[in-house]
């Protein structure tokens, strides 16, 4: 314990001193007269990009804080009265008397100056892809995520570098299962998403176990008034699919308050080819098994998010985040029809399963956040309490029935299971950040305290005369605590930028399978050191340099020794022999302009966990289960060009030259390991159009060639998706109807394989990725109004995967 109190205490600094500023003045029409509760905005000069906004008091006085040294516009909106805007430079405070703004002849609803942003931004050390009012905005969050540059879907996992995702919202990790992220970012109305950052290596102030980053912005309303919309949605796949939501934002002079509310009926087909070439002791084939899966699911997701602030005064500012997705009668029917030849070709017999799987599924979570502004100026104190509660109950019926080769029937064979899934998530933290002179220092501890317990009774036989199979079934239970504490300090001199962070955690783990008498327990203290340099070689070059260490915990259903059947011949199953998986990545980078980009990146995945199938040759089955490899590594060289070609063309490409190599353990050989590896090519074409003068019609083209990559053992192959979108406002921006189709030359979907020693498989999802989407959306209220920066998170639900 005093261990864990030291590493809690020992990475808070000193206070420093402050760098940030404040301009304050007043709001005035021509004969002096103030204009109370006029609204402020200050917008960046080099883009026209709002960074701050505020609203003047009962008598037109302002004040804007933590300004950082830059120069600036200020902006000043008042019903009836034209904007005036204001250049300045910031270097210190600034006090600018009265912005003097003159009576229109006609009253508008509001004035509001936006600027033009490039539709996609290169960072030092990320990919910003603005998506706020374009064609992509008009869909679901997780179609702009699976859309973003460098962003790699790979059986609904979202990939970067080869490396599996963690979704962010608003800084804030969202921790849950594949299933789970899909049904919230599907539930996410688009339109409420400014941005995504995709951060291929993040900083300190990022968990441990977080690879790369996907870290969506909500678009922000620092604005008084209220706004609302609705939504509806149809999209044409093999189904077709609808969704519904509607948001409402409320800001006052300290109150505020947004929520949203979405359903989305689904039902989605996945067909599924899979080959499997069993091998004997003479490396021969004596057996060809060939399979064809459709599953078709049904999802009515319900999600409710609700965030309410309030400034308990100038400097304090309390947050309560509520968010509850609800998913009840989801069900997933399989029919899966197998034929089995011998060596020679012919029929040996075939098999047809019939699958029903339904579960209901409760997700609710609820942050208590707290803000102190510090009395030196730009620091701040934030305190987070959280907790979640997750539950599913699950039930499965299965009928395999054999004929053989004549169609004769054979035999049959009936299977069920029932699941349930529990799991409590606590979790404290405690930030505080400073600016220092040409820089920041930022700190900062959190603790998580997860509790999961799972349940699932397997059952042969149909419901009149079933058999309860033991060892088949099992009670999993799975405690974590992890303590940890951050340090990160920014410097800025001459031309060098600096950022070196040092992230300690202290992990304590139980996994217990009571029914096989199984206890795996972990307990360790690692270090975590991140480094960010960089210097201005030019006016137009700079270099870069960065490093981070960096882990990967297995998730709960990896560990759980739990079995999920697609027959009895094939099935899913955990591994909780699974142990954390540490990493090592690099990157160099040069920019020219902050037009050109090329990356050169080293990174060592050490033993990290991947999904591998195993065929069993003696007895005909094949499993799927999670390993941790002997080795991995990967490496690349990335080239970036993001510019406008013409006053109404932006483009943005990203292609990438890389190596990937992983060394798994093979279970199921004579061999200890295999070496699986691939070169190849990635590339991205983004194309943003306005096709109208004043700016209403907007459209897109984005290609993805991607020429190969793993997967565990498995060599995925070639991939091409276009897709292209349309995008017009109508009633003076009060209405919006988009058109979207993806996937229009039917190559998203990509076959993979594995094929080593006794190993011989090979897979073909084929998901419905091809489809049109007609989108409306209308706006009332003061629709012109920014939307809040909502803390939209569901924070700590750590790894959960739904059986």
């Amino acid at each position: 314990m005093k261990l864990k109190i030291l590493l809690l205490l020992g990475l808070f600094p000193l206070v420093l001193t402050s760098q940030t500023f404040q301009i304050s003045g007043s709001v005035k029409d021509t004969d002096g007269i103030p204009l109370p509760l006029a609204n402020v905005l200050l917008l960046r000069a080099q883009d026209s990009a709002q960074i701050k906004g505020t609203s003047a008091d009962d008598i037109g006085r302002f004040t804007l804080r933590d300004i950082e040294e830059d120069l600036y516009f200020l902006q000043a909106t008042y019903f009836g009265y034209k904007s005036v805007l204001v250049p300045l430079e910031v270097r210190s405070d600034i006090r600018i008397g009265a912005l003097i703004m003159e009576e229109e002849a006609e009253n508008l609803d509001e004035v509001v100056v936006t600027g033009q942003r490039p539709t996609i931004e290169r960072q030092a050390d990320r990919v910003v892809f603005n998506v706020e009012n374009t064609v992509i905005s008009e869909g679901s969050t997780w179609d702009i995520l699976r859309n973003a540059p460098g962003v790699v879907t790979v059986q609904d996992n979202l990939e970067i570098r080869g490396q599996t995702a963690t979704v962010y919202l608003n800084d804030r990790k969202v921790q849950l299962s594949q299933s789970e992220i899909l049904d919230l970012l599907k539930g996410l109305d688009g339109n409420a998403i400014s941005s995504v950052e995709v951060i291929p290596v993040p900083p300190a102030s990022f968990e441990a176990e977080d690879g790369p980053v996907l870290n969506i912005r909500t678009r922000q309303n620092i604005l008084p008034g209220y706004k609302g919309s609705v939504r509806g949605q149809y999209t044409q796949a093999v189904f077709p699919k609808y969704s519904f939501s509607t948001s409402h934002y409320f800001k006052g002079e300290k109150f505020g308050v947004f929520a949203n509310y979405s359903i989305s009926p689904r039902k989605a087909l996945l067909e599924l080819e899979n080959d499997v070439n069993f091998i004997n002791d003479q490396n021969t084939v004596f057996s060809r098994w060939q399979s064809d899966t459709e599953r078709v699911s049904r999802t009515q997701a319900q999600q409710l998010n609700l965030i309410l602030d309030y400034d308990l005064s100038e400097r304090d500012q309390l947050n309560l985040t509520s968010n509850v997705t609800y998913s009840p009668n989801k069900s997933d029917a399989y029919t899966l029809q197998t034929i089995m030849r011998n060596g020679a070709g012919a029929v040996d017999s075939t098999l047809q399963t019939l699958q029903q799987t339904e579960a209901d599924q409760l997700n609710t979570s609820l942050d208590l956040n707290y803000t102190r502004k510090l009395k030196k100026d730009g620091a701040t104190l934030k305190a987070n309490g959280h907790y979640t509660y997750y539950e599913v109950s699950s039930g499965q019926d299965g009928l395999s029935t054999y004929f053989d080769p004549s169609g004769a029937f054979l035999r049959d064979f009936p299977f069920s299971t029932d699941a349930e899934q529990y799991i409590d998530i606590f979790t404290g933290q405690l930030d505080w950040s400073t600016p220092i002179t040409s820089g920041s220092f930022e700190a900062g501890v959190k603790g998580s305290f997860i509790r999961s317990r799972n349940t699932i009774e397997y059952f042969a036989g149909d419901d009149n005369q079933r058999s309860f199979d033991i060892a088949l079934s099992d009670r999993f239970n799975y405690d974590e605590e992890v303590y940890a504490g951050y340090a990160t300090l920014n410097k800025n001199w001459d031309t060098w930028t600096l950022k070196i962070g040092l992230r300690a955690e202290q992990t304590e783990v139980k996994a217990e399978s009571l029914t096989l008498a199984e206890i795996n327990r972990q307990s360790y203290l690692e270090f975590f050191p991140s480094v960010f340099l960089s210097r201005d070689l030019t006016e137009t070059q700079s270099l870069s340099f960065s490093y981070a260490r960096r882990l990967t915990r297995p998730n709960y259903a990896d560990l759980n020794p739990f079995r999920f059947f697609l027959n009895e011949n094939e099935f899913q199953q955990g591994n909780p022999n699974l142990v954390p998986a540490f990493s090592h990545n690099f990157n160099l980078n040069w920019s020219l302009n902050d037009t050109f980009f090329v990356d050169l990146y080293y990174r060592d995945n050490g033993n990290y966990l991947a999904t591998v199938s195993f065929q069993d040759n003696e007895n005909l089955t094949l499993r799927q289960t999670e390993q941790n490899v002997a080795g991995s590594l990967s490496y690349g060289l990335d080239f970036t060009v993001s510019t406008p070609i013409t006053s109404f063309w932006y483009l943005y490409s990203y292609s990438s030259l890389f190596y990937e190599e992983n060394t798994i353990f093979a279970e199921e050989s004579d061999i200890e390991t295999y070496v699986n590896k691939v070169t190849g090519f990635y590339g991205y074409l983004g194309n943003s159009f306005t096709l109208s003068n004043d700016g209403n019609l907007t459209g897109e083209a984005n290609l993805l060639y991607l020429s190969g990559f793993l997967d565990g053992a498995f060599l995925i192959s070639e991939a091409i998706t276009l897709n292209l979108g349309l995008r017009k406002t109508l009633w003076d921006d009060r209405a919006v109807i988009s058109l979207t189709v993806e996937d229009v030359l039917g190559r998203t979907n990509a076959p993979k394989a594995a094929r080593y020693a006794n190993q011989d498989i090979s897979f073909f999802w084929r998901q419905e990725t091809r489809f049109v989407r007609l989108g409306f959306t209308y706006n009332f209220g003061n629709f012109r109004l920014q939307n809040r920066n909502a803390d939209l998170d569901k924070d700590e639900l750590q790894r959960i995967e739904n059986e």
